[in-house]
């Protein structure tokens, strides 16, 4: 992990940690690092933004930042993170970058920065950047008169993005009745057009937002609301999107949950049946539910797994020639159609399924059998976080769990690659079992490097 970004962009607290300085010189460092040996004296560069209340002061930071070494900028507005993944390839500019800072509270924000093609950075060039920022590498360019840049704002993004979702759903949604939980972030300003268009009944959850409920009790991190309404309602299944949209879980008619996982098995089967998922594999992470390893297995595909975070199964992804992926997060990858997770290409994808088979989501999903599992996040120092690896009487716990569990279950202890947290996981068949020894990691993890 860098000094500046984690496994998703340079993440903090906004205007304390992710200040307005800091912007202008991760704006000035970006443009130079991926336009270096272009020749273009104005490079053109995207923003786009979630609904957060920093949003528009970080917004303008970079618009300072860029324009000041020459770079041409492009506004967006609001967007869901994979809609400048999209348009930076199709309006050809030389990169894109998104304010958010996802599923994380208001008060945080992020800088995620995409290269002219649509794909996150690789840390070779994140690297590049952090030195120049952090370590002044190399000096910022100073144009003066004409060699400055220009802002100008795109009219037509939500209407492309939409219009190429759409164009990827094989099979309408007529006659569903869904609910749609927006989390108060970017696909409020999207969802309910898209799912409209393409003939579902849509019912609208947490879509006004006001700049500091962003994914507070709503959106995929928080599913409760939506689960009840679906219930209540007698609605045919509910999707629920994070704060900038890159990532999707759904309910059944029941409100039972649906996460990545079911919906990677899904999804999965699927494009395998018609003859189109790559090498008949799926790329997962070490997070990925026991039960969706056994689905592979018994459904004759191959699972791979990588590192926690969507950027390392998209990596696996292009290195290999795989084609789908995703995390049980419900960040899923059609890399068919989009260069990063996109929640609402999942859902739709997810509900053309559904719709097509004239199946409930409940009867659909019993198609792999969920490990039970428990997740604990400690809160740990800074100084805890780059002591972690070497505690000893840590790493003792963790094997000591490790064998009670044997073949059936798992233990998995790792940092958070955005937030100050340790993550303890486990899985394993007696889940009385599973919540007591999980917690007994934890709380020595507290002891030892907590807050």
């Amino acid at each position: 992990m860098g000094r500046l970004f984690g496994t998703d962009g340079a993440r903090g607290v906004a205007n304390s940690e992710l200040t307005v300085g800091l912007a202008v010189d991760i704006g000035k460092a970006a443009a130079m690092v991926l336009t270096e040996g272009n020749g273009k004296k104005h490079p053109k560069i995207l923003i786009g933004k979630d609904t957060r209340l920093s949003s528009d002061m970080l917004e303008g930071a970079l618009i300072a930042g860029l324009c000041s070494v020459g770079a041409d900028v492009v506004l967006l507005g609001v967007v869901p993170t994979p809609t400048v993944a999209y348009l930076v390839k199709k309006y050809e500019a030389d990169a894109g970058i998104m304010i958010s800072a996802s599923h994380n509270p208001f008060e945080f924000n992020g800088i995620k920065i995409f290269s002219g093609s649509g794909y996150k950075l690789p840390d070779a060039l994140e690297e590049e950047i952090e030195a120049i920022v952090l370590d002044k590498a190399k000096p910022y360019p100073v144009p003066t008169g004409d060699g400055l840049g220009r802002v100008s704002y795109s009219e037509s993004a939500i209407e492309d993005y939409i219009s190429h979702i759409i164009e990827t759903v094989p099979y309408r949604l007529d006659g569903m009745n869904i609910a749609i939980d927006c989390s108060n972030g970017s696909s409020s300003r999207t969802a309910e057009e898209l799912f409209t268009r393409l003939g579902a009944k849509c019912h609208m959850l947490a879509d006004d937002p006001d700049g500091i409920n962003i994914n507070k009790d709503c959106g995929s991190t928080s599913m409760d609301n939506l689960r009840q309404y679906v219930k209540n309602n007698n609605l045919d299944l509910g999707v629920a999107f994070d704060g900038d949209a890159d990532r999707c879980l759904a309910c059944d008619e029941n409100g039972d949950v649906v996460d990545g996982d079911f919906i990677m098995a899904i999804c999965g089967l699927d494009l395998s049946s018609r003859g189109i998922l790559s090498k008949n594999a799926v790329v997962g992470t070490v997070m990925s539910n026991m039960g969706f390893h056994r689905f592979c297995k018994d459904n004759g595909l191959t699972f791979i797994s990588t590192d926690v975070g969507d950027r390392y199964v998209l990596e696996a992804m292009l290195r290999e020639g795989y084609n789908f992926g995703g995390e049980q997060s419900g960040h899923v990858i059609f890399l068919d159609y989009a260069t990063t997770g996109d929640g609402q290409l999942t859902a739709a994808q997810l509900l053309s399924i559904v719709n097509r088979r004239r199946a409930k989501l409940s009867d659909i999903a019993t198609l792999m059998v969920h490990y039970p599992q428990v997740l604990i996040n400690v809160k740990v120092t800074q100084e805890g976080k780059r002591s972690f690896a070497d505690n000893k009487e840590i790493n003792d716990k963790i094997e000591e769990v490790r064998n009670i569990l044997g073949e059936d279950g798992r233990i998995l202890v790792r940092l958070s690659g955005t937030e100050p947290l340790v993550r303890v996981m486990l899985e394993g068949a007696d889940l009385n079992e599973i919540h007591r020894l999980g917690q007994e990691t934890a709380d020595l993890i507290k002891e030892k490097i907590g807050v």
